[in-house]
């Protein structure tokens, strides 16, 4: 132990500082988002880790408006208001926050909002290819999670399979390296605190399992990573996974999560596309099914395996030359939280779902998008209605 700690001040003291390293959450967009900001970095590959133009604070909000056309009330919703607080104490070290608050009011223990603590590090920079990272971490899974501002997506709502099958935003207190190598390779890689088995549900998989760095138990970690490449101008692909131990709630149960994931975008003039595929193993998901049976008298109905992709693609309509930009969008979803059940579980058919969202995204600047969407799902029940909705947004970020 102490000659790796010896190993890691010889690097710190002879390797000289690293070149800007770019930042996946707080900086401007990498290449495959839907929008350049004015402050990106003109090379395309790796975005600049220099301070936004209003200094160590940014951040973004969201606001809704939700009509469902089955006759149920519209909503509308402040949904977020995020805060991203960030210090560099020298060229080898930096902190990075992200303070954010959901649904405008938070009401202690009635209903309402959420006030939660999603990122705060430390990211201690020895040279390009590692560094090392520590704190309130962002889950390295998919495209939606750790890039999940507003203006860089399309459609009001994020895309179903980044909320039931990937839980986004995901986020843990956890520690690990990440860094840069090759010719637009891009890696982290961390142990983080696992997930809470007792809080799956049948109807959104792994969201609510996440302990949120609230006195969370480690008695095993997981262990979670992402891979890009970002060496091709347009082009934008990753491979990420999670892995750990997830029965500390239920110590005679062995329960484990597997998550694999895979996502490119790709940019060709006024062409954009998409697409995810993710899938979840649950081991163990039958003992755990009658074990919550017996402790709470409801059977949570756990899957073994969960299967979620989508594609998507939209075209700029307006030319080079206007003042703004704006683009008409097609996604489509498939997503099924019971895709594989353990013996002794009935499949629920309304919870094998698809989507077909069509919409638009104005940017009246290109860190200000108004967005507008139809959202079509439907389900394999023939008597749980599956919603559909029209939907109205205004987001930006700063």
């Amino acid at each position: 132990m102490f000659g790796a700690l010896e190993f890691l001040a010889w690097l710190w003291l002879t390797v000289p500082p690293p070149p800007a390293i770019g930042e996946p959450t707080i900086l401007p967009a990498p290449p495959g988002s839907l929008v350049r900001p004015k402050n990106a970095d003109q090379a395309g590959t790796v975005a600049s880790t220099a301070p936004p133009p209003t200094g160590a604070v940014s951040g973004y909000m969201d606001f809704h408006f939700n009509q469902p056309t089955e006759g149920s009330p519209a909503v509308v919703d402040f949904h977020r208001f995020v805060l991203l607080f960030t210090h560099r104490f020298s060229d080898r070290l930096r902190f990075v926050s992200e303070l954010e608050l959901e649904h405008a009011v938070v009401e202690g223990m009635e209903e309402g909002g959420e006030l939660e603590l999603e990122q705060a590090y430390i990211d201690f920079l020895v040279k390009p290819a590692l560094n090392f990272r520590a704190g309130m971490l962002l889950v390295p899974v998919g495209i939606i999670n750790e890039r999940h501002e507003p203006p860089v997506f399309h459609g009001v709502e994020r895309p179903f399979v980044d909320t039931v099958i990937v839980p986004s935003t995901w986020f843990d207190a956890g520690a690990g390296v990440h860094g840069s190598f090759g010719k637009g390779f891009r890696y982290r890689a961390y142990a983080m605190a696992p997930l809470d088995a007792t809080q799956f549900s049948a109807e959104e998989g792994l969201r609510g399992g996440a302990q949120n760095g609230v006195e969370a138990q480690v008695r095993n970690v997981a262990l979670t990573g992402r891979l890009e490449y970002v060496g091709t101008r347009g082009l934008q692909a990753g491979v990420s996974f999670w892995r750990g131990a997830t029965g500390f709630n239920v110590p005679r149960i062995d329960t484990k999560v597997g998550l694999f994931e895979v996502d490119a975008r790709f940019t060709r003039g006024r062409l954009e596309a998409r697409g995810q595929h993710a899938q979840v193993y649950i081991h163990g998901a039958g003992p755990l099914n009658d074990t919550m049976t017996r402790l709470t008298g409801v059977d949570p109905n756990i899957a073994e395996q969960l299967r979620g992709s989508y594609l998507e693609a939209s075209y700029r309509v307006l030319p080079g030359t206007a003042p703004h930009d704006a683009a008409l969008f097609l996604r489509y979803e498939n997503f099924d939280t019971q895709f594989r059940m353990p013996p002794g579980s009935v499949k629920l058919p309304q919870f094998d779902r698809d989507a077909w969202v069509v919409g638009a995204t104005y940017w009246v600047d290109p860190d200000v998008a108004i967005k507008f969407d139809y959202s079509h799902v439907r389900n394999q029940s023939t008597v749980v209605p599956a919603p559909r909705t029209i939907n109205v947004g205004l987001g930006w970020w700063f």
